[in-house]
C-alpha cells in the first residue's frame, strides 16, 4: 500500500478493522483520483463525501472512546461567531454553581 496509518497519535488508537477499512477506502479513492483526473468538480466532491462518510464515524468513535490523544477534539463552538456572543469559558449553564459575594 502507498499510504498507511502508522501515526501513533491516530493509527495506534484505531481498532484493527477500522484501520484496515480506512486504509482500503483511501487506496480506492487514490486509484479513482488517478484514473479520473479530468472529472468534474461535483464528482470530486461526491468522492470526498463518500470517503468522509466512512472515515468520520470511525474517527468520532475513536475520540468518544478517549483515544484521540492529548485533550481530544478541539472545541470549535465559538468559531464563526462574534466573540461577544460566545459563552464564557467553562460554559456553565443555568444549572451550574453560583458564587455570591458576602459583605
Amino acid at each position: 500500500m502507498r499510504n498507511s496509518i502508522n501515526d501513533d497519535k491516530v493509527g495506534g488508537k484505531l481498532d484493527a478493522d477500522d484501520k484496515k477499512k480506512i486504509e482500503e477506502e483511501v487506496e480506492k479513492t487514490i486509484s479513482w483520483l488517478e484514473a479520473n483526473q479530468l472529472a468534474e468538480v461535483d464528482e470530486f466532491e461526491d468522492k470526498l463525501k463518500e470517503l468522509e462518510g466512512i472515515a468520520n464515524p470511525i474517527m468520532a468513535k475513536m475520540y468518544q472512546a478517549g483515544g484521540g490523544g492529548g485533550g481530544g477534539m478541539p472545541d470549535m463552538s465559538g468559531m464563526g461567531g462574534d466573540a461577544a456572543d460566545a459563552p464564557p469559558p467553562g460554559g456553565g449553564g443555568a444549572g451550574g454553581p453560583k458564587i455570591e459575594e458576602v459583605d
